[in-house]
């Protein structure tokens, strides 16, 4: 793992930049921004993906594997936090004396001298910011961006504009979030975690206290969620802060949700005062689905109101929100059986995926969740509420061996550990080895269910073996 160096002066001028791990979802993003601003750029990853492709197309020279000759006569290096410390790449870079960028210094970089839109939370963060750079495309803004997902409706995690405004992806992960210069921050929940890095509770709390109050403009914070609760507790009990706007179902609430219909593309109201002091009412219809997402497109409008967009025409330009990749994702329906992925790693984020992929499984139908556990730390830590969240909300699951992603094994932390804990074991089935799980769904598949992936890791490879599998049953070839 990679920390940033929070002391660190970033170069003014960066000369050729070679990004390694550039296929990740933000990595490829500010690779792409830097290409775009004339900027010569190369990488490498591991594997190809459809992010590394779309970057060959753009005339990035992008190198599959690492090797120190990937590095060529690049003048700094920008490297993601999951890279191991031997990377031969890195170490290269470290043996010249070459700059080595964290990826966000070099978000940071890009962003200089613009006014920031950074999101930050354990949960919501990419779709939030999709949905605030929609609803400014939607009002006639141009701004820049770039998000941790690809937005679907651009096809792209980032791009330039002309406007001064900059909307981030801000991560909490390893207080990067800290770096930006940031004008608006939104805080979508602080829910603790990345504790291997924070060392307790406390401290994850006060970073989150010290990211809002670096912002300049205004503060948007949950009404809701218990950890923003506590961040906004210390925020008032201090002084100097910009002011703060929040946002969710809570009766206090400035932007305040006041019901939700999720019984299919999701449907709400949303309350707030006006320009004029007076309480305005709106409804809004979004294409996604989920009580969540209305959540979040609750937040994005108190940004855009903050921005000084009147809130009718900021609600019907977050509405063309279409998704972003790797969030609840439709690859296949084979036989009647649709498959989806999803990116949710968290319990939290897996209860409420599955409460809203609910509302997408017919009354004869079931939901079938493919769970891949990421991190040994983090299953070690939340395995029984990662069995909990599962249980409760799919009627059935399948888990994968753990993707490990930057850590090494732990001995006795597998898959088995989320699985054991099940209550009622006939609803699940550990399964580690990848075709003996698409075997296994192809065989206890129907007609109407509904299977989602679901990690933040290499879950989304799976996908094809299992659609493979269920035309094997289904589609038999001479039939």
């Amino acid at each position: 793992m990679i920390y940033p160096d929070l002391e660190m002066q970033i170069p003014d001028e960066l000369g050729r930049v070679h990004f390694v791990g550039i296929g990740g979802s933000g990595m490829s993003g500010i690779a792409r921004m830097m290409h775009q601003a004339g900027v010569p750029v190369t990488g490498s990853d591991r594997s190809a993906n459809y992010s590394t492709e779309a970057l060959e197309q753009l005339g990035i020279g992008v190198s599959i594997g690492h090797d120190a000759a990937n590095v060529g006569d690049a003048d700094t290096l920008v490297v993601t936090g999951a890279l191991w410390q031997d990377n031969p790449e890195y170490q290269l870079a470290l043996s010249r004396g070459l700059p080595v960028l964290h990826r966000s210094q070099a978000l940071a970089w890009l962003a200089r001298g613009k006014r920031v839109v950074s999101v930050a939370g354990a949960h919501g963060k990419t779709t939030s910011t999709g949905m605030i750079v929609t609803g400014l495309l939607g009002l006639g803004a141009d701004p820049s961006f770039v998000n941790g997902g690809i937005i679907e409706s651009l096809g792209v995690s980032s791009g330039p504009g002309a406007d001064d405004l900059f909307v981030i992806e801000a991560d909490e992960s390893d207080k990067s979030f800290l770096l930006y210069d940031t004008a608006i921050a939104l805080i979508t929940n602080v829910d603790p975690e990345h504790l291997d890095f924070y060392g307790s509770r406390e401290a994850f709390m006060q970073a989150f206290v010290d990211f809002a109050r670096g912002a300049r403009e205004q503060i948007v914070v949950s009404s809701d969620d218990p950890g923003a609760a506590e961040v906004l507790a210390a925020l008032r009990e201090g002084s100097g802060t910009a002011p703060i706007r929040t946002f969710g179902e809570h009766a206090d609430a400035d932007v305040r949700i006041v019901s939700i219909d999720a019984s299919g593309p999701v449907r709400f109201a949303v309350e707030l005062a006006g320009a004029d002091g007076a309480v305005e009412r709106h409804e809004a219809q979004l294409s996604v689905y989920g009580r969540h997402n209305a959540v979040n497109a609750v937040g994005a409008l108190a940004v855009l109101t903050g921005l000084g967009f009147e809130a009718g025409a900021a609600l019907a330009a977050i509405a063309g929100f279409g998704g972003t990749k790797r969030r609840f994702e439709f690859h296949a329906e084979v036989g009647g059986v649709r498959v989806y992925d999803d990116y949710a790693h968290h319990h939290t984020e897996v209860s409420a995926l599955l409460d809203s992929a609910r509302a997408v499984v017919g009354e004869e139908g079931r939901l079938i969740a493919i769970h891949q556990p990421h991190l040994y730390s983090r299953t070690k830590l939340f395995h029984r509420e990662f069995a909990e969240a599962l249980e409760t909300g799919a009627d059935h699951t399948v888990v994968i061996a753990v993707d490990g992603a930057r850590e090494d094994p732990v001995e006795g932390v597998t898959g088995a550990l989320v699985a054991d804990d099940f209550a009622d074991q006939s609803r699940v089935a550990y399964r580690p080895d990848w075709q003996d799980a698409a075997d296994y769904l192809a065989e206890i598949a129907r007609p109407g269910d509904v299977m989602v992936t679901m990690s933040c890791g290499t879950v989304y490879r799976i996908i094809p073996q299992v659609v493979a599998a269920l035309r094997d049953r289904f589609e038999p070839a001479g039939e």
